[in-house]
């Protein structure tokens, strides 16, 4: 019984704490990262795309590791990234100093998406070492 408990917290434990980290930056003001517009725009939207990213394999690593296919891992973990993304935005509501944007919950569902379908499409293709590496992580 122990063992499946550490099972599941090591699955679900850093997707959960990554949501809350989520929820942590969108809880607060930004500061701005330049001075120049697009230049601000761009790191912030490369933001998105990255905690949005990492969430989704989070998500996957956690799906695999309780036996589901890889098929719908992916599938569940940008739908699943992409739900959290909407509901960060509606929060940011409610939220002084913040605003949603349908735009951001596009940006945060494409980088789940993009980085999904890159450790499905090609981690297969990738050198021993590298796919070993996943493999311990518990990706592939």
């Amino acid at each position: 019984m122990e063992k499946k408990i550490i099972k599941f917290l090591n699955l679900w434990l850093p997707p959960v704490l990554w949501a809350g980290l989520i929820f942590k930056f969108s809880s607060g003001v930004v500061p701005s990262a330049s001075q120049i517009f697009w230049q601000d725009f761009a790191v912030k939207k490369v933001g998105h795309f990255f905690l949005f990213g990492v969430l989704a394999i989070l998500i996957y690593r956690g799906l695999i590791g309780q036996g589901m296919s890889r098929k719908k891992s992916a599938i569940w973990a940008v739908s699943l990234a992409f739900f959290y993304g909407a509901t960060d935005e509606y929060h940011q509501m409610f939220t002084q100093g913040r605003e949603a944007r349908f735009r951001d919950v596009m940006i945060d569902g494409v980088g789940a998406g993009v980085v999904i379908y890159l450790i499905y499409r090609f981690i297969s293709k990738l050198p021993k070492k590298i796919q070993s590496f996943f493999l311990e992580f518990g990706i592939y």
